[in-house]
């Protein structure tokens, strides 16, 4: 279900987008309200669902983790998808997972520390798993970019 946000809602939002340790008070000088009534919304936000948390982005090549890849994953049997997901989030070097239309029925992003690594999760763990039937790897060769979904088109 969607949310309905109002004009005040959105500049919250691209405030704690752009920092999610920005000060409440500091958010509540540049909406021109209250701090009380910024912790209410965000309150909201976060009951509402459209606000899920925030977190460090953490790189992981900094870490050692020099290859990224993403996993399509084709099942046996669709009546297996739950469990296999459950199966599939214990694997610790998988970071998103999402259901997906056109080849396969999962696709899973995952780092490892290099190649060698990337084969012993995807023969070792993934493969392992019952629900799976085949998979295709593609790696990253680079990340050019990322970031949050940008609220500006909303105001226009």
């Amino acid at each position: 279900m969607k949310a309905n946000l109002d004009a005040i809602d959105r500049k919250i939002l691209r405030y704690l987008i752009n920092n999610a340790r920005m000060p409440y008070l500091e958010i509540a000088r540049e909406c021109g309200i209250s701090g009380a009534a910024i912790h209410q919304r965000i309150h909201k936000l976060t009951e509402a669902g459209v606000i899920q948390g925030s977190y460090t982005i953490v790189n992981p090549k900094m870490l050692g983790f020099d290859v990224c890849a993403h996993i399509n994953i084709t099942l046996k049997d669709p009546q297996q998808l739950e469990r296999t997901v459950e199966e599939l989030q214990q694997i610790p070097e998988i970071v998103e997972a999402h259901f997906i239309s056109g080849k396969g029925s999962i696709q899973v992003k995952l780092y490892c520390l290099d190649n060698e690594h990337l084969m012993h999760t995807v023969y070792d763990k993934v493969l392992r798993l019952q629900g799976i039937a085949t998979t295709e790897t593609t790696i990253s060769l680079r990340e050019v970019f990322r970031r949050s979904l940008d609220l500006q088109f909303l105001d226009e």
